[in-house]
């Protein structure tokens, strides 16, 4: 049964700021790292990094590396510097995917783009993975940049593949889930892989992590998903069907014309299309077509099954405060409202 979103919950950011308690003293310094990564000599740049840096975010992936590596080891400044890099290479993604998107906010605030331009913006999305690629060459721990450098392709690849079905609803399944793997999934899974690395968990302990992150990752992007036609604008702080209006059939839409007849299915493409276009008035008509077809109930049960084997990967870690925290972080990204 699916839990409605925000029901009799805290607001995210308290029970993540509760989860992280663990390592709270290193996702300070963590911000500290942050700082150093915005560029200084160069005040243009100087400015828009601490602009982006100001805008913060859920620090979910420095904080399953951190929860990762506590899992195995005490604190450590290399612990810390590795849950940098791997934000600055989210914080960078995220700088290019508003861009192909065409998103105007980003964590309730102005995009960069928007206010400095996207020419300037994508420079500065480039010069961040290239400087962060740069300071992880300078540690010569070459297993550690290899996952961070792999990732980081992966996530580009994710995005070409995606731009490349932009404005089709016939986009197969195993395809898109295949994105997802890329675009989200493989982040929160080098994450996971760096900080048991790190801490000097066994071969067969770092690659049950790293299963932990990605099956993690996959079902926080699933919820957005689901999020994106349950959800409450207001909570999300953006409209409904946001995706679609960008061009992008996601999984609700695409389990909904797996169910439907041919007819059906074209009349469906065609409000979806309208939504794209703009039109606000084919909104309810996509919205009631998913909802009755049970295709938010499939796509929450994904989620959920997601979710399900993310906690089985952590059987195997050592018990204490760091697992605790990580199986509740499975728990918040599934019923979390936003």
């Amino acid at each position: 049964m699916m839990s409605p979103p925000g029901m009799d919950k805290p607001p995210v950011a308290d029970t993540l700021h509760r989860l992280f308690r663990p390592v709270s003293a290193d996702l300070e310094r963590v911000e500290v790292e942050l700082a150093q990564s915005a560029p200084s000599a160069n005040p243009l740049l100087s400015e828009i990094g601490d602009y982006l840096f100001r805008l913060g975010g859920k620090r979910i992936r420095p904080a399953l590396l951190l929860l990762g590596h506590r899992l195995f080891a005490p604190p450590s400044d290399e612990a810390v510097f590795w849950a940098a890099m791997v934000e600055s290479i989210h914080t960078a993604s995220l700088i290019h995917d508003d861009i192909v998107d065409g998103s105007d906010r980003r964590r309730g605030q102005t995009a960069v783009h928007v206010r400095w331009g996207s020419n300037i913006t994508v420079l500065l999305g480039d010069y961040l993975y290239i400087r962060t690629i740069l300071r992880s060459l300078r540690t010569r721990r070459h297993g550690l940049i290899d996952v961070l450098a792999d990732v980081t392709a992966k996530m580009v690849e994710g995005e070409l593949i995606e731009a490349s079905w932009r404005g089709r609803t016939d986009i197969p399944e195993p395809v898109y889930l295949d994105i997802l793997d890329k675009k989200t999934a493989s982040l929160f899974a080098g994450a996971c892989r760096i900080g048991a690395e790190i801490g000097g968990a066994s071969p067969a302990q770092a690659g049950d992590l790293e299963a932990f992150g990605r099956r993690l990752g996959l079902c926080f992007q699933i919820i957005d998903d689901w999020l994106d036609y349950s959800g409450d604008a207001a909570a999300l702080g953006k409209p409904v069907l946001s995706d679609l209006r960008e061009g992008r059939a996601t999984l609700p839409l695409i389990r909904c014309l797996e169910r439907l007849t041919e007819p059906d299915r074209e009349t469906l493409r065609k409000a979806a299309g309208r939504v794209a276009a703009g039109d606000a008035a084919a909104v309810p008509e996509v919205l009631d077509k998913v909802r009755r077809t049970g295709s938010l109930e499939a796509t929450f049960k994904e989620a959920r099954r997601s979710a399900a084997e993310a906690g089985s990967s952590l059987e195997g870690m050592p018990a204490g405060d760091a697992r605790e925290a990580l199986a509740g972080l499975v728990a918040v990204v599934l019923e979390r409202n936003k």
